[in-house]
């Protein structure tokens, strides 16, 4: 897919008006069914190609790099690991079968059993994520938070506008979308507070975030040049940062996000490819602050998702609470990799990288609830009348994401979770 141009392509597959998954997006995950085990597919409108068949059938025979079980393991790490050449020449070739213009696989035999129903599918996570970066990449999320506990006029620290600022996060607590979390507990000490205290977070909060997933290693000592950076991303998934604001707020001088943060993270379960973002591609803001000769970039590293957040209560209705968009992040990915390996730090395929809270320029894109009922002295009112000052239990976050363009449409599905009581 040029950035320029695109070509106009509808699938044999039927794919319901405003789908995220269209023939021009294609992403990749696991799932499993009651009658097979976890594997690879695509995802394409109500359906997912089971990649397992094709192969079997032999539609990827020209593409000799591919092992017989590539996609019968219980994670992408392997096929990714095969280098983009080959991934993108799978997702092309299952782009091709699904035109309609192609016959091959809507006549074949081996349709039924390759067309699986996504409803009857559990989703894994799609890669063994061995490592996990969290960045704080909005400028206005930043600021917002700057006003809030420091100093309103000197929000930002000083060294916000020279590197993208980030800290190592646990692997082990990502989730896929459709776990429920549970209400973490720990230490928390108020201002009026003469000691701490310790029970179940008072101050649960959501996160909209976007993260990209490396697809190529490197050896301790590379570093990664923003011009090199996307050969090294994979795709993107949805992500949402849990946090615990009172646990956070007490812990986090002067080493950072610990118990606040590590109890929980959820993520998208496909994989949406750099290839299929490419005509979405943009600008990023300025940066009014010449950064050094390793972060600079040639090209733009953004991309124009739209980017929503809903609360909905046990058994009521969804609220949206949030519209946000990727394209304000201050620092892009490739600024983001780069500074990640500048050091000399190895990254290895499957690793994650989120992007931090993705807040917009006004009150209606603040991506957590910290901004949006601004430390609880602006409670949200939902439509039934209920207030929320943070996330309370029973309640269900959902995030959504894609692009939209020419009538072209490339979406992330959705990540949600509901809050279950501290044990």
């Amino acid at each position: 897919m040029s950035h320029q141009n695109i070509k106009p392509k509808n699938s044999w597959v039927a794919v319901p008006k405003n789908s995220d998954f269209t023939i021009y997006n294609l992403p990749f995950g696991i799932f499993e069914t009651k009658r097979i085990s976890a594997r690879a597919g695509i995802a394409i409108g109500d359906k997912i190609v089971d990649l397992s068949v094709l192969h079997d059938e032999g539609f990827f025979s020209d593409i000799t790099q591919l092992p017989n079980d590539i996609f019968l393991r219980d994670t992408l790490n392997d096929f990714i690991a095969l280098g983009k050449p080959v991934t993108r020449k799978v997702r092309e070739r299952v782009q091709d079968l699904l035109d309609e213009k192609n016959e091959d696989l809507k006549e074949h035999q081996c349709r039924g059993k390759a067309m699986v129903n996504r409803k009857e599918a559990t989703m894994h996570l799609p890669v063994r994520i061995g490592d996990y970066t969290d960045f704080y990449s909005s400028v206005e999320h930043a600021t917002n938070v700057g006003i809030m506990f420091r100093d309103p006029e000197n929000a930002l620290l000083p060294n916000w506008k020279h590197l993208p600022v980030g800290y190592h996060g646990r692997a082990s607590s990502i989730i896929p979308s459709g776990n429920p979390i549970i209400r973490p507990k720990g230490q928390f000490k108020d201002p009026n507070m003469d000691m701490p205290e310790f029970g179940p977070t008072r101050r649960l909060d959501f996160e909209l975030e976007l993260a990209f997933i490396t697809g190529k290693p490197t050896k301790m000592g590379d570093s990664i040049k923003t011009a090199d950076a996307e050969d090294y991303i994979f795709g993107f998934v949805l992500f949402n940062d849990w946090s615990a604001r009172d646990i956070q707020a007490w812990e986090y001088v002067p080493l950072g996000p610990f118990l606040g943060k590590n109890f929980a993270s959820s993520i998208s379960p496909w994989i949406v490819t750099l290839e299929a973002l490419e005509y979405f591609r943009v600008g990023g803001p300025v940066q009014d602050q010449e950064v050094l000769p390793y972060l600079q970039c040639e090209k733009d590293h953004a991309f124009d998702i739209n980017l929503e957040a809903y609360i909905q209560p046990e058994g009521k209705n969804q609220n949206k609470v949030c519209s946000s968009n990727y394209k304000y992040l201050y620092w892009n990915i490739a600024q983001q990799l780069a500074h990640h390996t500048v050091n000399g730090c190895n990254v290895n395929v499957g690793d994650m990288y989120a992007s931090g809270t993705i807040s917009g320029p006004n009150e209606q894109s603040y991506g957590s609830m910290l901004e949006l009922a601004w430390k609880g002295t602006k409670p949200l009112v939902l439509e039934d009348g209920e207030e929320r000052k943070f996330i309370e239990d029973g309640d269900t976050v959902i995030m959504k994401g894609y692009c939209e363009k020419d009538g072209i449409r490339v979406g992330f599905g959705e990540v949600s979770a509901k809050v279950l009581p501290a044990n």
